[in-house]
């Protein structure tokens, strides 16, 4: 419950998210390691399979 309600408020506002899960949970908890390093990469794995998509369009028809 913790790692959703954590990844939840850092897609919409990162830095509002980091603060608010080390205040509530600590500097040395799971959920605000979770806030910091689930967004860093939700965006290159978004952008990577974007470009996977954009070089398979080939396979599908149209």
């Amino acid at each position: 419950m913790v790692t959703e309600v954590t990844m939840i408020g850092a897609s919409n506002h990162f830095e509002v998210a980091i603060a608010t899960s080390v205040m509530i949970f600590g500097l040395s908890s799971g959920a605000a390691l979770v806030t910091v390093v689930g967004v860093l990469i939700e965006v290159p794995v978004m952008l990577m399979l974007v470009s996977i998509c954009k070089r398979t369009t080939s396979w599908f028809d149209k």
